[in-house]
């Protein structure tokens, strides 16, 4: 796959230095998965992290502190450590979907003439929810906007909008100054992974006649 939109600096660095929420970063580790380009900066980025950390004035830890630390690790069962040391075994094939399957989803529901979604157990204490969406070929959505942010990263198939064409590993990056009416191309249904925090918009005077109806 030949991919084109990336994730911002910002966001690679957020997403190395943990602060993002785990929905979004659900949705980053997926683009990473697929794109050699954003594995090489997180690797370079974190060798950045590692020489900022070594280069830092070491704190002191209270005895209190690691005494509370290490009786923790006393009270956790054997068999959770060997669980946690066990690889994650995906087929070859589906590597790329590792990050996703390690949540577990609802059944797909419709939510839009040809266009369904299926909800990704994800924890969040933001507000933001994880969902898959499908949508069928040649579908377009009305124009809205996003209120708060929208991440995508593409699994199958390509939309396209204002800002170009986003296809099969494709991560966009939506808030609130984007307005905008995406559509599915012609011949192959197109699935998405979706972060969203906050709400979708309608605008004109269709999107506000189906605002009630739409369920995203």
């Amino acid at each position: 796959m030949t991919i084109v939109h990336h994730p911002s600096e910002e966001t690679l660095i957020a997403f190395v230095n943990g602060s993002l929420c785990e929905g979004n970063s659900l949705v980053v580790a997926t683009h990473i998965a697929h794109c050699g380009k954003c594995q090489q900066a997180i690797r370079d980025l974190g060798m950045i992290a590692g020489g900022l950390l070594e280069q830092a004035e070491p704190a002191p830890i209270g005895k209190e502190a690691r005494t509370a630390c290490l009786s923790k690790l006393d009270d956790l069962p054997v068999e959770d450590v060997n669980a946690g040391t066990q690889p994650l075994r995906i087929p070859a094939a589906d590597r790329a979907m590792a990050p996703l399957s390690l949540y577990d989803s609802g059944k797909w529901h419709w939510v839009g003439v040809g266009v369904q979604q299926m909800v990704v157990d994800v924890p969040s204490d933001t507000g933001t929810r994880v969902f898959v969406l499908k949508a069928a070929p040649g579908t377009r959505l009305p124009d809205h906007r996003h209120v708060g942010t929208e991440w995508t990263c593409v699994l199958k198939g390509a939309f396209v909008h204002d800002h170009g064409r986003f296809g099969a590993g494709d991560f966009d990056e939506a808030d609130a100054s984007v307005d905008h009416n995406p559509f599915v191309e012609k011949g192959e249904e197109c699935i998405c992974l979706v972060a969203m925090n906050g709400h979708v918009e309608m605008t004109g005077w269709l999107g506000r006649l189906i605002q009630p109806l739409v369920r995203f």
